[in-house]
């Protein structure tokens, strides 16, 4: 059952978050200088519990799902994309292959429910079902099939973890899911659907339309109740976020930072910290989705995301690039001189210093 992980997380080590910021501001630079590279630095020692994190093992875990809704019109590409997709994903082709290949990344491929077969065996078979049903019309699935989504999720984290990965992040790939995210998002938060959805890849004026009116409708036929999480998820969401709100608690509960890719993994993402808000204090938000239910989602996890680099791919493409940004902050922790070992006093840092010049965050 979730609730063993959901409820197993911990706290961040808070002790060896206050060594690491001792040691970052009596590093050779002025407190706090290098910025978000050490509020990174001090939160992996928070999650790790050591001052220096090895974060050379690292994956991007990939929901792929089919969604129901696409009966809708409201995608721009056909559902078929969804299984050639994935299967693209095994022959090395794709953006988060390239840039996984670039920063020394490995990719876990999970079919939750793609509508159709897939026998290979670079992709883990963990179907749900073939893909969920049309939320304009009835709920996308059961509330077991929700909690199986969470749970999967959940397993193939803390199998990651315990096969020595010590990073991950949560990537997804579902045509239609820009839809589901944006109703979850309206059912956890509130916001109105012209705010959470966006054109996706490439919808005409017309289709963007008629996506607001869907996600409409499926929110006011189901009526979700915002305090329960898998309760939207059974109502107006899709396996891929299920199962990707279960990655991000099983990473938590194996104390093993994760990473958000765009929209689709931040609302998983913020799914996760509602059902256990410490889920959210091993998240690293990577880039600001150019998705206009980016920003709503972020607000409400009260993440800011490292990169702006206007990336509206998914497929957990941006989780290397953070991976690479976090290299730079366990660089910095590790290799950086103190002070004493520059030979430089430290006397005109104390004004500084009693400035508040601190590590941004913390």
């Amino acid at each position: 059952m979730p609730e063993k992980y959901i409820g197993g997380i911990e706290p961040l080590d808070k002790a060896a978050m206050k060594a690491a910021m001792t040691r970052l501001d009596n590093l050779v630079k002025p407190p706090g200088s290098l910025g978000e590279l050490e509020t990174i630095a001090a939160r992996l020692a928070g999650i790790s519990g050591q001052m220096f994190y090895d974060i050379a093992k690292r994956c991007v875990i990939i929901m792929a799902a089919d969604n129901g809704v696409v009966e809708e019109g409201i995608s721009a590409a056909p559902q078929a994309v969804t299984y050639a997709q994935t299967t693209n994903f095994t022959k090395g082709i794709t953006g988060v292959n390239v840039l996984a290949k670039q920063f020394a990344t490995d990719i876990i491929i999970v079919d939750v429910g793609i509508n159709g077969e897939i026998d290979h065996p670079m992709i883990q078979n963990k179907k749900i079902r073939h893909g969920t049903w049309n939320i304009a019309k009835r709920d996308a699935m059961t509330r077991n099939e929700a909690e199986q989504a969470v749970l999967t999720g959940i397993e193939i984290a803390i199998k990651a973890a315990k096969d020595g990965y010590n990073l991950i992040g949560a990537g997804e790939m579902g045509i239609g899911n820009t839809t589901t995210s944006a109703a979850v998002l309206c059912a956890l938060t509130g916001v109105t659907p012209e705010q959470a959805a966006g054109k996706g890849a490439g919808l005409s004026d017309d289709a963007y339309r008629r996506k607001i009116d869907v996600i409409r409708t499926a929110l006011a036929r189901s009526g979700p109740n915002p305090a329960d999480v898998l309760d939207v998820l059974a109502k107006v969401g899709g396996f891929d976020i299920g199962a990707m709100a279960g990655a991000f608690i099983g990473a938590a509960y194996m104390r093993v930072p994760v990473v958000i890719d765009g929209f689709i993994s931040i609302v998983a993402a913020l799914a996760a910290a509602r059902l256990n808000p410490l889920a959210k204090e091993y998240m690293f938000a990577s880039h600001a989705s150019f998705e206009q239910g980016y920003k709503h989602a972020a607000e409400a996890l009260s993440l800011k995301p490292c990169l702006h680099l206007n990336m509206r791919l998914g497929e957990g493409s941006a989780c290397p690039l953070m991976f690479a940004v976090m290299d730079a902050a366990c660089a910095i922790m590790r290799d950086m001189g103190t002070f004493e070992e520059g030979n430089i006093g430290e006397e005109y840092l104390e004004e500084m210093k009693d400035a508040n010049f601190h590590i941004g965050g913390l």
